[in-house]
């Protein structure tokens, strides 16, 4: 899928940053995984693109590169998870212990 089908996840990053009221370097470096991952897929994209006009038929060494190219938006999308987590996850973890705590009086 392109990379503007999937908008709705980084709104949400952004709206939990807002939110929790992140730091300004720990918001910078979120953005940063957002657009490595944009960034990533858009080359991917061009890559496929590429390949399906230049080489139209099938060929086992354009489909590793293919691979490669998928990986790499793979690998990146990873790390923007575990980027985000370790950001978000512990002031998330406290607003929902607070949540709980006073549902529970």
């Amino acid at each position: 899928k392109p990379a503007i089908s999937r908008d709705h996840h980084r709104l949400c990053v952004v709206s939990l940053m807002i939110w929790l009221r992140i730091s300004l370097s720990h918001t910078a470096l979120l953005l940063a995984m957002i657009g490595l991952v944009i960034t990533t897929e858009l080359l991917n994209t061009s890559i496929e693109w590429l390949v399906a006009k230049l080489h139209p038929e099938w060929d086992p060494k354009i489909g590793d590169v293919l691979d490669v190219a998928a990986a790499a938006v793979l690998i990146a999308a990873i790390t923007a998870v575990a980027v985000g987590l370790l950001i978000l996850g512990p002031p998330l973890w406290t607003v929902i212990e607070s949540m709980v705590s006073k549902s529970g009086r």
